[in-house]
């Protein structure tokens, strides 16, 4: 029997599909009309308990209906802006401006399961930034068009500490979004969400409810290198990031590593010191003055010097080792003091270090330890306690753009760490609290040095600068048009560089591959849906039939307005989106069809045929009775019954109309 699905396309409907895969597994679990029996449910859970009431549960208002918000269907779409995009056709990585629960849906379809790293850096909730008001009771029509919804169904508030639902709006906001993420995330993905003292306790039992208490891997400590002197009690300098899996399971083989904190720095100031001319004296001085500094802290162990670098005296000995021989200190010519443990190495491999100089003796009561070298290639598990200095971050800001367009940027060594350790060749990191465009700047410089193409997709509403900003007063109205101007600038400062140090990459005769792969991105706008709305009320005094009638004549009356005025690119566009094909798909005309416009579209994983023009012809029509392995997408209305019938019988479910 024909439905108004038949003629509204949306997004998948995810609620339907986790019901039917329930209906597949536990069929006794629904009534025989296909409802779900929550007591049923609940016997199968905990039978003893079934008429309980009271358990551990975090609970908040309006809880379930941003659950049930989070799996309702999209009719919105996306529409490629190319005047803003960079390098569009050398890279995947792609940018959108809209409201992110939106875009969030319309990418479940294309991209689920196939997002390695989620970072967000969400409102913090502090009573001052901007939440997203999703306003649970009004349905699409309202959504889109509520007069005090900003241009694009944005609607920005405060969300104030007189609001009796203070947590409960973050709450709402926060979980609905964290729903369908998760559905992104491939099987060994992970997400990071940065958060501060306002809501992190709820972020946690959030995040348990979401992923699973199984799933938690870290609560990261984030030190930054601001003071406020103006605190009367404690001078707040730390945030914290929560890390979950998506399946824990599948981390028990999996080692994270990075580049050992402060080490490259300590590195570096020693080969400059010593360039310079410093004693080794002088460069001891530096060095311990460095560890002075928190950042550094950590590394107070390296406290030696000698030409060769800066260094720590590495155990020798090991429970149980050899008493009966030592070595003889040449700064004394007297024998080495044995370990009480004993001797970890053999007397022949002692002297091979003596011979490279890498024994260090210290005085004549000291055993001899093993010079450890810092490097500043090194590796270490990383810990939970991060330390980055952000003044590093805004004084970029500051000199890219001439003034602080945008304040309190997360740090980008501390993303590109979080991106590296968990991430590599061609995976998919997406940040849907986009802000000023860190991850995405993160991911480029990663990139740049690397055969590792990550790619990226950033998510940002179109939040208004204030007027009396930097921001504004440079000419950014929004938070996004410096989203995509900053990595816009990083694009061209790594272009510069690659040009300068492999001129070879740039000569059309010698290059053999693209240096601008990866170094780009796609530009998309939400927007309303191409295909009309049903704002249709069935009439109780008529039967279904009757109904369905008066139903299809509201829908011609709004596909004519269709099929007078739509943008071929942005309906192609949202019809593959909703078939579930990526952002990143080409469309290739298809010059053997002389009756028709038709193209080939594919985004590496899937294809198909695609017609939007108005009619479509007999001899189109007999192309597909003879290639039934095609598939074929058109507008409905542009066939008549036969056509529709023909196409349906020869191509069954290869082809679809719209």
């Amino acid at each position: 029997m024909e439905t108004i699905n038949d003629y509204m396309p949306l997004s998948n409907d995810w609620n339907n599909e986790r019901l039917q895969i329930l209906k597949q597994l536990f069929p006794d679990w629904f009534t025989s009309e296909g409802n779900l029996n929550i007591d049923e449910v609940k016997k199968a859970v905990n039978p003893d308990t079934v008429n309980e009431t009271e358990r551990y549960e975090f609970r908040w208002f309006g809880k379930s209906q941003a659950k049930r918000n989070a799996f309702t269907p999209s009719n919105a779409t996306l529409v490629y802006d190319d005047a803003r995009s960079v390098n569009p056709n050398d890279s995947e990585n792609i940018i959108i401006e809209g409201e992110n629960l939106e875009v969030l849906k319309l990418l479940s379809g294309s991209y689920r399961e196939k997002v390695k790293c989620i970072y967000i850096d969400p409102p913090y909730n502090t009573g001052k930034d901007f939440v997203y008001s999703d306003n649970f009771t009004q349905d699409k029509k309202g959504y889109w068009e509520d007069v005090e919804v900003l241009e694009n169904g944005v609607k920005i508030d405060t969300n104030t500490e007189a609001d009796g639902r203070y947590h409960s709006n973050w709450l709402n906001m926060m979980y609905s979004r964290l729903l369908i993420a998760r559905q992104l995330m491939r099987e060994d993905g992970v997400i990071f969400i940065s958060i501060d003292d306002n809501e992190v306790h709820h972020l946690r039992k959030l995040c348990d409810e979401v992923f699973g208490e199984n799933n938690f891997i870290a609560q990261y400590i984030h030190k930054n290198n601001s003071t406020k002197n103006q605190a009367k009690l404690v001078s707040v300098s730390t945030e914290y990031f929560y890390c979950y899996a998506k399946s824990k399971d599948l981390f028990k083989d999996i080692e994270w590593r990075i580049n050992k904190k402060g080490v490259k720095e300590i590195s570096n100031l020693f080969n400059s010191l010593k360039k310079k001319g410093c004693s080794l004296d002088e460069i001891d001085l530096e060095i311990k003055e460095m560890y002075r500094r928190p950042k550094y802290a950590h590394l107070s162990r390296w406290n030696k010097v000698d030409d060769k670098g800066v260094f720590k005296d590495a155990d020798l000995s090991r429970e149980g080792g050899a008493k009966d021989y030592t070595i003889i200190n040449p700064n004394n010519n007297l024998e080495c003091v044995i370990p009480d443990r004993g001797w970890g190495k053999s007397l022949d491999e002692l002297k091979r270090l003596q011979d490279l100089d890498m024994i260090w003796y210290g005085d004549e009561n000291t055993p001899p330890g093993v010079k450890d070298y810092i490097d500043g290639e090194d590796v270490s598990v990383p810990d939970n306690f991060w330390y980055y200095d952000n003044s590093i971050d805004t004084r970029w800001i500051k000199s890219n753009f001439g003034s602080l367009v945008f304040e309190n940027p997360k740090p980008i060594e501390m993303i590109k760490n979080i991106i590296s350790m968990c991430t590599n060749n061609d995976d998919i990191i997406l940040d849907f609290f986009g802000g000023s465009g860190t991850t995405a700047h993160s991911i480029l410089e990663l990139n740049k040095n690397s055969k590792d193409k990550r790619k990226f997709i950033l998510v940002q509403i179109p939040e208004l600068t204030e007027e009396k900003s930097e921001a504004f007063k440079a000419g950014y109205k929004r938070v996004i048009d410096i989203t995509i101007k900053r990595n816009e600038k990083v694009i061209e400062k790594i272009i510069k560089e690659k040009e300068k140090s492999q001129p070879d990459l740039f000569d059309e005769n010698k290059k053999d591959e693209n240096p601008l792969q990866g170094f780009g991105f796609k530009v998309f706008k939400l927007q309303k849906s191409n295909f009309p709305r049903v704002d249709f009320a069935p009439d109780p005094e008529l039967d279904d039939a009757a109904n369905l009638e008066l139903l299809k004549k509201y829908i011609a009356d709004k596909e004519s307005q269709l099929v007078n005025a739509f943008n071929k690119e942005e309906l192609m566009t949202e019809i593959l989106l909703k078939n579930n094909f990526s952002l990143n798909y080409t469309a290739i005309p298809q010059e053997q069809f002389t009756k028709n416009e038709i193209v080939f579209a594919n985004d590496g994983e899937k294809e198909t045929l695609i017609c939007l023009d108005v009619s479509i012809a007999p001899e189109t029509v007999d192309y597909f009775k003879a290639n039934t392995n095609q598939k074929f997408i058109c507008l409905e209305r542009a066939l008549d019954t036969t056509k529709k019938y023909n196409l349906k019988h020869y191509l069954g479910d290869n082809f679809n109309a719209f």
